[in-house]
């Protein structure tokens, strides 16, 4: 009986926030495929380990945890030399540039260490209280609070070294 609820409150978290869970991939792989192809793998390993569920109103703080590990472990596999052959590169490098607004926020975002990009995309993008993240990361209320501000630290003094140059 508590698994069905576990699997009934799973269902309902990934249908009711699919679309925060992929915005949350995306962040990490900047790419479509990949991002759904992480969600796909998160919600698989999530309803395979369904059973260890204890409580079912922790279903959606215990699914985070799933995807952000899962694409972590995305980005470690991806870490591989990708080879082009000369056709490609062309095609690539003769395309016009794009040109995105807050960039510099993006790049200070993705010159972080995982763990402080972690919190802060969990915070600032997922709108997660510090409690829920310390749940998803499996760290201390007080090494999350910490994580935070020194990653916010960090992207502060790479946003300053870009308007100095």
């Amino acid at each position: 009986m508590k698994t069905q609820t576990a699997k009934a409150s799973l269902v309902d978290c990934i249908t009711d926030r699919k679309e925060d869970f992929y915005r949350l991939a995306y962040s990490y792989v900047k790419n479509q495929e990949d991002a759904l192809d992480i969600v796909q793998e998160s919600i698989k390993k999530a309803l395979a380990s369904v059973d260890s569920v204890r409580n079912p109103d922790t279903v959606k703080s215990w699914f985070y945890k799933i995807l952000v590990r899962t694409a972590i472990d995305f980005l470690r596999k991806q870490k591989k030399l990708k080879v082009m052959d000369e056709q490609t590169i062309e095609f690539l490098s003769s395309g016009k540039e794009d040109t995105y607004h807050d960039t510099d926020l993006y790049e200070a975002l993705e010159e972080l260490p995982h763990p402080y990009k972690t919190i802060i995309i969990l915070r600032f993008f997922e709108d997660l209280k510090l409690e829920e993240i310390a749940e998803i990361t499996g760290e201390n209320l007080s090494t999350v609070k910490t994580r935070l501000y020194r990653g916010l630290k960090l992207m502060r003094i790479h946003l300053t070294k870009e308007d100095l140059s």
